[in-house]
Formats: C-alpha cells, sequence, structure tokens
C-alpha cells in the first residue's frame, strides 16, 4: 500500500491512491465534506489525550484556528486528490512534524507522543465516521457504498502511520472500534475550546459586519454539531441542539443543494481541481 515510487506504473501515480471511480473522490469532492470535517474536529477533541496535542502544540489554536483549519483541509485534499508522489510528500511532513512532539495530558497524568498509533487511529476514525456519515445524510452516496468507503479509507489510516491489521474496514467494525473508545473520552477544558472556537470562531471586526463570513459559518457549525452522534451532543451538553436527527439531516440536504448552486469553482478547491483536471473527469454528482 505504501510501495516504492519505483513500484508505481505512471498511470497509478496519475490517478492517486483512490481516484476517480472511487466513493471517496465523491463524498471528498461534496459540499458535505467541510460539514463532516468540523464533525470530526468535535469528535477528536472529546479524546483527552489527543485534545491535549491539538492545543498544546498547534500554535496560537486557540486565538487563530484558521491555519490549523486550512492545514488539514489541504492535506486531505492532497492526499485524495494528488498524483501519489504529492500525496507521499504531504504524509512525510505530517509525519516528520509528529515524530517530534510529545508531552503529557493533564487529567489522566498519560505521557504520549502525537504520532501514538492509537491517537492516530482514533483521528481517523472520527474522520471516515463523520464524512461518512454526511456523505449518508447528504444524499451523495447510498447505504450500499459505505463499506467500500470505509474500506478505502484504510489507504489513509496505513499513510499516516496506523498499523492495518487495526484499521476497521467497514461500518460494523468502525461502530464496534468507536463503542470501545467511548469509555475513556471526557468533555475537558480544551475540548470546550475546540466546541467554542468551532461555534465562534475568532474573525477581524471587518469580516463579521462587511462579509457574509459569520452567517456562512454558523451553518457549518450548526450543522456539524447538529450531525453528531447523540452521546457526543450529551457530552458536550447539548443533547438536542434544538434539533432531532430528521431535522438535521434535513437541513445538510438543504445546504448541499444551496452551495450545489454555487458555480462549481466556489465549492470546491483547486487542489480537487486539479485532480480532476490532471485525470480528465469530473467526479459525478448525485442526485
Amino acid at each position: 500500500m505504501t510501495a516504492s515510487v519505483r513500484d508505481w506504473t505512471p498511470e497509478e501515480d496519475l490517478l492517486g491512491f483512490f481516484g476517480p471511480d472511487s466513493v471517496t473522490w465523491r463524498v471528498h469532492a461534496d459540499p458535505v465534506f467541510s460539514v463532516g470535517g468540523l464533525r470530526a474536529l468535535l469528535l477528536q477533541a472529546l479524546h483527552p489525550v489527543a485534545m491535549d496535542g491539538v492545543a498544546t502544540f498547534s500554535e496560537g489554536f486557540r486565538s487563530d484556528p484558521w491555519p490549523r483549519l486550512v492545514r488539514t483541509a489541504a492535506y486531505v485534499d492532497t492526499l485524495t486528490f494528488g498524483t501519489r508522489r504529492e500525496a507521499v510528500r504531504a504524509v512525510r511532513r505530517v509525519r516528520g512534524l509528529h515524530r517530534r512532539l510529545a508531552g503529557v495530558e493533564p487529567t489522566s497524568g498519560r505521557a504520549y507522543r502525537v504520532d501514538d498509533p492509537d491517537l492516530l487511529l482514533w483521528v481517523h476514525c472520527c474522520e471516515v465516521d463523520s464524512l461518512l456519515d454526511v456523505g449518508l445524510r447528504g444524499g451523495v452516496v447510498r447505504i450500499a457504498d459505505a463499506d467500500r468507503y470505509v474500506a478505502e479509507q484504510v489507504t489513509a489510516a496505513v499513510l499516516v502511520g496506523c498499523s492495518e491489521a487495526d484499521v476497521p474496514r467497514t461500518v460494523a467494525e468502525l461502530r464496534h472500534y468507536l463503542d470501545g473508545v467511548r469509555p475513556s473520552l471526557a468533555l475537558t477544558p480544551a475540548a470546550r475550546d475546540a466546541l467554542r472556537l468551532v461555534v465562534t470562531p475568532p474573525m477581524p471586526a471587518w469580516v463579521r459586519w462587511l462579509t457574509p463570513a459569520r452567517p456562512a459559518w454558523g451553518t457549518l457549525a450548526t450543522l456539524a454539531v447538529a450531525t453528531l452522534p447523540q452521546w457526543a451532543r450529551r457530552m458536550y451538553s447539548l443533547p438536542g441542539f434544538g434539533v432531532t436527527d430528521a431535522a438535521a439531516t434535513a437541513g445538510l440536504r438543504a445546504y448541499r443543494q444551496a452551495m450545489l448552486r454555487l458555480p462549481q469553482r466556489a465549492r470546491r478547491s483547486p487542489i480537487v481541481w486539479a485532480g480532476m483536471a490532471r485525470v480528465g473527469q469530473a467526479v459525478p454528482v448525485s442526485a
């Protein structure tokens, strides 16, 4: 799976690790991807050790979360839509940074490295669960596609440093993993900060008042919180967040339809567009 570049054909390198026929391309190119990314961040924050790593080593995260959010989105886009060489370069940068970082989580006293396998696996599974959830709710993919998406994402997990044998390959295995981790989760002060930053991120005054950024972000954040599992909303003391699961799904579908009316270049990143142009094939939009 992580074979040397010498083992790839030019065609394999061109298509990347997933390719335009994958469920991954379909989900990650869709407008609901942004909602899923925020949902994943909120799930990840409930792991005290994983969240301590973010709070400790993401410089300026509390005062200015935007650079980290942009870097994370660009990493996932490159891993998905880049060539294999581009994806591997991005992975090496991330793994090189993680390798140097270690700390002690204050509420548990656990000493950790940011690249501890269990932390990498937690981050991966939260991302897969979140992106699959919004993809299903939004009508981007069908239930029949769900196991295929989880299996495709094993590649992303192994590239970043997870042990292949530990990574869920089906929806059932993913659910089993998340259920097993839940007893170790907690709402730490750092997790509360993460919720605050997602719901009401700092913005310059001119952005708040002279652009539509604030209401647009409010829609994203509301949908991210509303689509969390009920147990996660309870942990954040937001058990209903004013909506039912059915209402959250309806809201997500309405958001997606509104975004699909925008010009295509306004709803996909340059990395996504470069990948599509490279393979000469657009990703089909689900009905």
